[in-house]
């Protein structure tokens, strides 16, 4: 049996990697901030499951919490085959409008939690010859849109480099990229969702199959939905700066409120 760590478990795409993972068969590390939440959850997986799942509290907002995560995904006793680097939040405001501290806070989360967590879990599974990670981006990577769409670009370019140099070792790296999803996100951004269409939408639960049946195929990006593909095509062809104008308006329209 195999054993998944997956950050930001209680709530959204993290839960939806969690239930299917658990599903099918594989042992848990659950790693979140509520303690209280983590226990509901893994006594929940374990009853309906059957199988094993550990609870780590860790903020990964600071190097405390990186470090005790970093230290699990290093344990060659306890080893663990697939990380899912879920973690992550949204900042309300445009630029400026947000503190430093809030700006510094979200890439300790999207960027260095993710390149040390990533190196950890890497190392170890190298070793072993075999492995997966999961780093959650956005297709807000994808275009210019602030803060968080910079760090989760940076997800998706250091994932690819990583997956590159480690081809043929065993470990398969893949940054997932995908679109509006109905979790927790927003309502903890204080962003409003009202003015998003229906179609844009996607189910954490179909979003999870897609990834882990991409990460099965060894791609290294994965953007599991065919509505957000044909948009990423047209971002690839629209002029810079055209399109810097236009996600600036449509951050407007569908951002936060």
């Amino acid at each position: 049996m195999t054993t998944a760590l997956i950050t930001g478990s209680t709530a959204g795409i993290g839960a939806a990697f969690a239930r299917r993972l658990a599903a099918d068969g594989h042992d848990l590390v659950l790693v979140a901030r509520d303690t209280k939440r983590l226990r509901e959850q893994a006594t929940e997986l374990h009853d309906r499951h059957g199988i094993e799942a550990e609870v780590l509290t860790a903020d990964l907002a600071t190097d405390e919490g990186i470090e005790a995560v970093a230290a699990r995904l290093g344990d060659r006793k306890n080893a663990v085959d697939l990380l899912v680097n879920n973690a992550g939040f949204g900042n309300k405001g445009r630029y400026l409008d947000v503190s430093m501290a809030d700006e510094l806070k979200m890439l300790k989360v999207h960027c260095e939690a993710v390149l040390r967590l990533t190196s950890a879990a890497a190392g170890a599974m190298r070793e072993r010859g075999r492995g997966g990670v999961v780093n959650v981006a956005s297709v807000a990577a994808f275009v210019p849109r602030g803060t968080y769409g910079a760090s989760k670009a940076w997800v998706v370019q250091f994932t690819q480099g990583a997956a590159k140099d480690l081809a043929g070792s065993g470990v398969r790296l893949m940054a997932l990229c995908p679109g509006f999803v109905r979790t927790e996100f927003h309502e903890r951004a204080g962003m409003g969702t009202d003015n998003i269409p229906g179609w844009m939408w996607l189910d954490a639960d179909k979003l999870v199959a897609a990834a882990l049946s991409d990460l099965a195929r060894g791609k290294s990006v994965s953007i599991p939905d065919a509505r957000y593909k044909a948009l990423m095509g047209l971002v690839k062809v629209t002029p810079r700066s055209l399109l810097g104008g236009v996600s600036s308006r449509t951050g407007r329209k569908y951002g936060p409120q």
